[in-house]
Order: C-alpha cells, then structure tokens, then sequence
C-alpha cells in the first residue's frame, strides 16, 4: 500500500474575527485577522507559511494576503471549487502538500461578506452556468429552492415531517445559546417559532436556512511531528476525501439514479476508506448545515444510518449534547454563522481540544463535512 495521509498532519492552529451580518471591515482585512490570529494560536510566525488553499468563491487572492501578512516564499497554492463543498478540501490540499514534501506550513481561510454583500443568484448580467439552465427558468432560483425540492422527494419517500427538520434546528440552536461567539447566543428556538414561521420555499421556512453573515476564519496545517511542538494540542487529520459521482447535476441531482444519494456517499467510501475508524467511532460531529434537510440527508451518507432512517436518527435528542451524535456544537450555519462551513472545521478543532463552549465529555474523533448537494469533501479529525 502506498503512502497515506493518515495521521501525517494535524490541525496547529484556529483563528476567526467576530461574526455579524453587516461588519464594516474589508474581506481581506476579515482574512487577514483570522490569519493572523490563527497564526498567533500556532505559535508560528508568518514569514513561515509557505501554502495556502481557499475556495474559488474567494473574493481574497494568495498574492494580495500573502504581502499583506509578511508570508515567505509559497510553494503550494491552491483553490477549490462549489463553495461550501470545498472548505473540508482545502484543508485536505494542504494536507497532501505538506505529507509529500511539497510545503510545510499552510493556512486555509474563507473570509465572506455575505451578510452585507450581494446574493450571487441576483445577477442577471452573465450567461447561466450550464446547471442553471435547467433549473431556473423553472422557478429554482436559488439554493433553497433546489434543497426544498429534494427535501419534498425525502419526505414523500421516507414518511420525514418537519418535526424532523425541527429537531435539527432545534440542535444548532441550542448550542448556540451556548457559544458568545454566535450570532444566535441569546435568541433561543421554540417549536411554536418554527411551526409559524414564514415559508422560504415550502417546505423550508425560515429556520430551515442558514444564516447570512460577514466573517472570516483559518486555521494552520503543519506535519504531525511539528505539531506536537506548537502552542496548542494538535488535532490530527486522521482521513480527509473529495465526492463528485458519477452523473452528478448540482443540488438537484437531476441524472441520478436515486437523486437523494447526494455526493456525501461518495465521500464517505473514501473517507472511511483510509481511516482506522468507522461512523460508530465518532464522538461528534460538524455536518454542512446551510438547510436542515442536509442533515438526515448526510447522516445517511456518511453510514450513521441506513437509507430513509436520516430523519427518525434525529428523534429523542440524538442530535442534542449526551445524545447519539451530538451535533454542530458551535451553533453551525444554522445559527451561528455561514460561512461556508469554515466555522465547522474550526469547531472540530476545539472540541479535540476540549476548549468547546458545548464540550462534549472526553471527545477523541470529529467528523467535518462540506456542502452535501454539491462536489463535496470530509475530513475525520482525532486528538
């Protein structure tokens, strides 16, 4: 067998600006503050970091951050693509650089001013991409639109009711309450709230949907061997893994054969693939939650659960701190901020750290996951 990524790299260090929906500062001044704070948590200077990956949604460019910061020379750069299915990636690039010789400190960032910015279905100006084609003129204008219909064929399949969905709201919530950093700290949730709250695009409503938020957030990846020499417990990538299948459309999944087995099952053969562990081993878990619908969707995916049993796995407080699987504890996209799923890596690392504002006892094993719906990543994150 040839050489892994297992275990050869860890997580070193965890920064992120306050979030909020409208911030005043730049995007790259938000980048450059999670970087640098990042950065500072490793006990690394920046003239060290020699990588860096983001996502092509990145307003921010490698050239401008790297001057801005007093970066050395890079030997590795890199973006991937489909938005929040790429935050797990980048740090899986980074990963790969380092473990083959090719670089030996990278930072990973998304910096977004979603919040205050514009919404990206907004612009008529540019040609559709060939996906919008066959989606928006038929009135699947955005994400939510794309995600409630597949949400609508889940629950005519599989007998899943919004009590479900609320269950996973309710989760994310929850923690938030617990997290100062959330944009949801002290605005709890109530099933009453979500039963009547406006629809966004039926069966989604308002708390079925993430948060629109301004932010940024990094974190620091060096080998294994010189992360147990920096400032922070090290938090080892254990497995990390890409999903694209076959006849993929995004969102809707219109060429599929079964259109609600999304590319988290192709991530998570590969992922399971090159770990020591299994689904049963993980302690908690950060799932990509821009619509609650992902959540049973991805729960299913990454082998927790068999297919159509997603929505019953969130019954009876399985989602909750002591539960199952507890989930998102940060407060997720859901509520405590979106940007792009970044906040999950970095709430993985806490929680390995043991540093979380919703700890859960003992944590040893983290699943993180990018945007299910898309091309999407995973990593399996360990102490």
């Amino acid at each position: 067998m040839g050489p892994t990524l297992k275990d050869a790299t860890a997580i070193a260090g965890i920064g992120q600006t306050p979030f909020a929906r409208q911030l005043p500062e730049s995007e790259k001044t938000l980048a450059c503050r999670a970087i640098v704070a990042a950065l500072d948590d490793a006990g690394i200077s920046p003239s060290e970091v020699d990588a860096f990956a983001s996502y092509t949604m990145e307003e921010t460019d490698e050239v401008e951050i790297a001057k801005a910061i007093g970066a050395g020379d890079l030997t590795h750069f890199s973006k991937v693509g489909f938005g929040g299915g790429g935050s797990c990636a980048t740090v899986a690039h980074l990963a790969a650089a380092i473990a083959t010789g090719q670089a030996s400190v990278g930072v990973a960032w998304r910096s977004r001013k979603r919040g205050s910015g514009p919404r990206p279905w907004k612009n008529t100006q540019v040609q559709l991409p060939t996906p919008g084609q066959w989606t928006r003129p038929f009135g699947l204008l955005r994400p939510a639109d794309e995600i409630g219909m597949l949400a609508r064929r889940y629950m005519h399949e599989y007998g899943a009711t919004r009590d479900h969905l609320f269950n996973v709201a309710l989760a994310c919530r929850n923690r938030a309450n617990q997290n100062p950093a959330a944009i949801m700290y002290e605005r709890p949730l109530t099933r009453e709230m979500y039963m009547t709250a406006r629809w966004i695009s039926e069966p989604l409503c308002l708390f079925d949907n993430c948060l629109e938020t301004d932010g940024a957030l990094a974190c620091v990846v060096v080998s294994a061997e010189r992360a147990r020499d920096c400032r922070q417990r090290p938090v080892y990538v254990h497995s990390a893994a890409q999903g694209l299948p076959a006849q993929h459309h995004g969102m809707v999944n219109y060429w599929n054969d079964d259109p609600l087995t999304g590319p988290a099952w192709a991530a998570a053969r590969h992922l399971w693939k090159g770990a020591d562990l299994g689904p049963q081993d993980v302690d908690v878990a950060q799932i990509y939650d821009a619509f609650t619908p992902l959540i049973p969707l991805s729960l299913e995916g990454y082998g927790f659960c068999e297919r159509g049993e997603g929505a019953a796995f969130t019954e009876g407080g399985a989602l909750e701190t002591g539960g199952r699987l507890p989930l998102n504890t940060g407060g997720g996209g859901l509520s405590e901020a979106y940007v792009h799923g970044f906040n999950l890596i970095t709430e993985g690392v806490k929680q390995l750290r043991g540093t979380s504002t919703a700890q859960v006892p003992d944590a040893a094993t983290c699943l993180v996951t990018a945007g299910e719906g898309v091309p999407t990543s995973a990593l399996l994150l360990r102490s």
